[in-house]
């Protein structure tokens, strides 16, 4: 008969996503995925063959928890808003794992951010108040709206400031109207300096 592997591969993931999301990568090392699970690191190598594997698997398994289960929350019917608000709620919730993913960039090359960005992309294609707009302006919009949400979530996330949902949405309304009706960054196309093609990553 044979035994029955006791360390599968979704165990250590799962334990290693739940240090992450803990811990931030501080001590994110093979030794201290292991001693969480209470085994050596060998189950670790045979399972993902190198650090920089799992470290790819927390990745897309954290994509898929933003586009599946956070991206998708409905708070005002306003899929543009909704998208900013869950983002910073999702900094104010997990304040430790949001530095770890969108502000220390341990996944490399910004892919958090391009990540999102592109998300917003895909909203931005089938939200009827901009689709007047032009390409150029469109992605204006979408920059324009993700530095706003950026700045907030990190200055929520560090302890910076403190904001009620209502001020939040607010704010988010507001900037999005203006971007939108007042072309506020029509001064050429903002360049977004990490995005880069996604194909190796998750699709939404």
């Amino acid at each position: 008969m044979v035994r029955k592997k006791e360390i599968t591969r979704e165990r250590i993931l799962t334990t290693a996503y739940e240090l992450v999301v803990t811990q931030g990568f501080a001590n994110f090392t093979a030794r201290s995925v292991a001693h969480a699970i209470n085994c050596s690191t060998q189950p670790l190598y045979q399972e993902f063959r190198s650090m920089a594997n799992l470290k790819h698997a927390i990745l897309l398994k954290l994509q898929l928890y933003l586009s599946n289960d956070v991206f998708k929350q409905v708070i005002t019917e306003d899929k543009m808003i909704d998208m900013a608000l869950n983002y910073i709620n999702f900094a104010e919730k997990n304040p430790q794992l949001y530095r770890a993913v969108f502000m220390e960039d341990h996944f490399g090359v910004n892919t958090m951010h391009d990540f999102t960005y592109n998300y917003g992309r895909q909203i931005m294609a089938e939200y009827a108040p901009a689709q007047q707009l032009s390409t150029a302006a469109s992605e204006n919009v979408i920059t324009g709206m993700w530095v706003i949400a950026q700045g907030i979530a990190s200055l929520i996330s560090s302890g910076f400031i403190t904001i009620s949902e209502k001020q939040t949405i607010n704010l988010l309304q507001a900037a999005l109207y203006d971007f939108i009706h007042n072309d506020r960054l029509e001064d050429g196309t903002i360049t977004v300096n990490s995005l880069h093609t996604l194909d190796q990553l998750t699709k939404i």
